[in-house]
């Protein structure tokens, strides 16, 4: 099952800002609910976690993260990253390219395109819902981002780096209501 999704999010932040905290990878896959790095391989290879839990149900996949392209002067970042669950029922899949594009002085716009794959029981699962669940999923990870970027300096004037947060869950309750809205969705979409 692989679902493709176009997102722009408005940040108030200066680019220089918001382009400094989507090169951290680390500190991004913190943003991601539910996501770690666990190993920096070298500068562009990360191995990592993420976990999903649904109520007493958890998913959890171990993977690995590629830096693919970083354009500074585009402000794009191309991310790959694939895994398994740790049953070996399971598999997924990510290619993301973002951009921090400037607005004005104070704002600017994290703008991603992205292919997610899953398969195996993670896909018989949420097959047909995978739509609105990656788009829970981007809008806690947009909120985390948001969060963190009053506390990023741009490069020239970055100290050194803070401890990473710990992890942060995903949402079960909010992955399961969109999940449930995207089913409903679906089905009064086809009686229409």
């Amino acid at each position: 099952m692989k679902v493709q999704l176009e997102k722009s999010y408005a940040l108030a932040a200066p680019a220089a800002s918001a382009w400094a905290l989507l090169q951290d990878v680390e500190a991004v896959a913190g943003c991601m609910p539910g996501a770690r790095i666990t190993e920096r391989v070298d500068a562009t290879h990360y191995k990592g976690t993420v976990t999903v839990k649904l109520g007493p149900a958890s998913l959890a996949f171990r993977g690995e993260v590629e830096v693919v392209a970083c354009d500074p002067e585009a402000r794009m970042l191309r991310l790959m990253a694939r895994g398994t669950d740790t049953t070996g029922t399971s598999g997924a899949s990510m290619d993301l390219q973002a951009r921090i594009e400037p607005v004005d002085p104070a704002s600017c716009t994290l703008l991603g395109n992205s292919e997610v794959s899953v398969s195996g029981k993670a896909a018989t699962f949420g097959g047909r819902l995978m739509s609105g669940v990656a788009d829970q999923v981007l809008q806690q990870f947009v909120a985390n981002f948001r969060e963190r970027l009053p506390s990023v300096q741009p490069e020239a004037a970055r100290p050194a780096p803070a401890p990473a947060e710990p992890a942060r869950e995903l949402n079960g309750l909010a992955l399961l209501w969109a999940m449930v809205r995207g089913w409903f969705q679906q089905l009064f979409a086809r009686r229409a």
